[in-house]
C-alpha cells in the first residue's frame, strides 16, 4: 500500500510559503502523493491553484484531490483546468472527484445543491470527451490544451451512496473512502469492486482510503482544535471524531496496517498541525 499525505491547505492561517515547503519536504520524504481538500465557505486555499502551485516545486509526487467538489465548478473549465495541470505537472494529477454536501457552498458558487449528482454526471462526460480530443459538440470545437496521461487525468469517484458508486460503471479508475473509517471503507471498496465486476470492467480499480492525523506533544489537543474549527456543524460529533483520529506513532501504524489489511491502494493522510515536522514524524514511522 502506497502511503500519501495531505496538504495543510485547510488548516487556518497557515501561509501560502508553507504549504510549498510542505510540498517540497513530502516529496523529499518519498511520500506517494499530496492531497488536498475542497471546501467554498471557509478560508482554505483553492485546491486546483495549490496544486498547480505545488507542480512547480516538485517534480515526482502525486498531485491528488481528496476530493475536489466537482459541481461547484462549470464543467467546461474543469475539464480545461484540469488537462492544462495535467500537462503542467508532467501527467502527475489524480482527480478525486465527488458532489459535496454543505449547502452553504452551493449557495456561494453558485450552483444547484439538489441536482449535483447529476451535474457531476454531466461533468464526467463531458471531460471524458475533452480529453480524448473529441470536440464539445457538433458545432463547438474542443478544449485544449492535451492531458500528459492519455484520454485524461486519472479519476476517482468517492461518495457514500449507490448512486455515487454507480458511477464507477462508466467513468473513472476507481474509488476514494474519503473520511470514512476502515469498517465503513472496506464496505465501499466491497462495492466498488462489485460494480466494476458487473460492469464488465478489466482488473480492479484502484481504492484509495484518508484519515487524518497529527504527531508529537499535544497532537490529540491540535487534532481538536483543526477538526473542531473546519467540521464545527457536526456539533458535539466532532469531538467523538476527533478522538479516533491517530495522535501517536502506535495508533498511526495500526491505522496503516487496518486500511492495508481492508484492500486500500493507497492511504492519504491529511495533517491536523501546520509544522513542517509534522512530514518527518510520520516518514519515520511509515517508512521506518
Amino acid at each position: 500500500m502506497k502511503i500519501g499525505i495531505g496538504l495543510p491547505a485547510t488548516i487556518p492561517d497557515v501561509q501560502g510559503s508553507l504549504i510549498l515547503d510542505w510540498a517540497r519536504q513530502a516529496e523529499a520524504a518519498n511520500f506517494s502523493s499530496l492531497g488536498i481538500i475542497d471546501r467554498l465557505v471557509y478560508g482554505n486555499y483553492e485546491p486546483l491553484i495549490t496544486l498547480a502551485a505545488t507542480a512547480g516545486v516538485t517534480s515526482r509526487i502525486r498531485l491528488m484531490t481528496t476530493v475536489l467538489l466537482a459541481p461547484l465548478r462549470n464543467p467546461g473549465m474543469l475539464a480545461k483546468q484540469a488537462a492544462s495541470l495535467d500537462a503542467l505537472s508532467g501527467g502527475r494529477l489524480t482527480l478525486g472527484l465527488g458532489v459535496g454536501g454543505r449547502e452553504d457552498d452551493f449557495q456561494a458558487a453558485p450552483a444547484s445543491f439538489h441536482r449535483r449528482g447529476k451535474q457531476l454526471d454531466e461533468q464526467l462526460a463531458l471531460m471524458t470527451r475533452v480529453w480524448s480530443g473529441q470536440p464539445v459538440s457538433d458545432t463547438i470545437g474542443g478544449i485544449g490544451p492535451t492531458p500528459a496521461q492519455a484520454g485524461g487525468p486519472e479519476i476517482l469517484l468517492g461518495g457514500y451512496t449507490p448512486a455515487a458508486l454507480q458511477r464507477l460503471a462508466r467513468w473513472g479508475h476507481g474509488y476514494i473512502g474519503g473520511g470514512a473509517a476502515p469498517e465503513q471503507a472496506a464496505q465501499l471498496f466491497h462495492m466498488a469492486e462489485e460494480v466494476w465486476q458487473k460492469a464488465g470492467k478489466a482488473g480492479r480499480p484502484r481504492l484509495v482510503a484518508c484519515t487524518y492525523y497529527g504527531l508529537g506533544p499535544n497532537a490529540a489537543d491540535g487534532i481538536m482544535s483543526y477538526l473542531g474549527n473546519y467540521y464545527a456543524f457536526l456539533g458535539p460529533m466532532v469531538q467523538q471524531m476527533a478522538k479516533t483520529m491517530p495522535s501517536t506513532p502506535d495508533a498511526v501504524r495500526a491505522a496503516v496496517k487496518t486500511y492495508n489489511d481492508i484492500g486500500a491502494d493507497e492511504l492519504i493522510l491529511w495533517p491536523c498541525i501546520p509544522d513542517l515536522d509534522q512530514i518527518k514524524r510520520l516518514a519515520d514511522i511509515v517508512q521506518g
